[in-house]
């Protein structure tokens, strides 16, 4: 398969390191045009560097942006008024027990990773509708299903993605833009190697001990065993945003490794 994004635009939010630098890649390398999103200049700079460094005639620009506010939300449309492919990345986790976490904790959470992919679809769907053509995808998680005891306000938000992209997908009926949803587990980001690390710390563990040892314990119901590549996540995002996969709209799509142990 070919997968051809050429004479197309797409912005990948939080897209400075981690599943979403690995998106912007995967895209870059079909020929669209590449926006990477962060909240600082410096790294957004750095970023879209080292995807035209890895990617031979990349199309890559920067712009800075805070999308958790709906300032940051305005101001990177402003910049970036048109996009043909939408990557709603940009998201926080923090393990946390339930009766630890504030009020203030909730909102800041909902904020970053539901909010900031509502205020953006809400700005470039219109657009898209109009042309005919568009890919949004939510960057979700197999924890909007298996809310995980450890961070239940991560799950709520996950799970709200779900809710939002397939409603947004109903809008989409009769057209060629399609609404979906990936849902990643355990992956290997730079953000999850430092909490691996942290736990290899506080149990002295090397950090492939600790990595094992957490998806045994916690995602115990794996058949992949192991943390994911940020790779192996954009290979299945930039196929949804692909031609190719017209067919495929108001989808939550799996790639956490068979940890949800359902055939639906």
């Amino acid at each position: 398969m070919n997968i051809d994004l050429s004479g197309k635009t797409a912005l990948v939010t939080g897209s400075t390191s981690g599943i979403g630098h690995a998106i912007a890649k995967g895209l870059a390398a079909t020929g669209a045009s590449v926006v990477v999103n962060g909240r600082t200049q410096a790294k957004v700079d750095a970023a879209a560097a080292g995807l035209a460094k890895a990617v031979a005639g990349a199309k890559v620009r920067g712009i800075a942006a805070d999308v958790s506010t709906a300032a940051g939300c305005a101001a990177l449309v402003a910049a970036l008024p048109q996009v043909d492919i939408l990557i709603n990345n940009a998201g926080i986790f923090e393990p946390k027990g339930f009766l630890d976490i504030p009020d203030e904790d909730w909102s800041r959470f909902f904020d970053v990773n539901v909010m900031s992919g509502v205020r953006l679809a809400r700005a470039y769907l219109p657009q898209m509708l109009k042309r005919n053509w568009g890919r949004i995808v939510f960057i979700s998680s197999e924890s909007a299903l298996n809310i995980p005891q450890e961070m239940i306000h991560y799950g709520m938000t996950k799970t709200a993605q779900l809710a939002v992209s397939r409603g947004l997908a109903e809008m989409t009926r009769g057209t060629a833009v399609t609404v979906n949803s990936v849902l990643p587990g355990p992956t290997m980001s730079e953000g999850v190697e430092t909490f691996v690390k942290d736990l290899a710390k506080q149990n002295g563990q090397s950090v492939e001990e600790a990595a094992s040892q957490f998806v045994k314990q916690f995602r115990l119901t794996s058949l992949l065993q192991r943390f994911a590549g940020v790779e192996e996540i954009a290979n299945m995002v930039v196929y949804i945003s692909s031609k190719q996969a017209s067919a495929t709209n108001g989808a939550a799509l799996r790639a956490e490794g068979g940890i949800v142990q359902t055939i639906g």
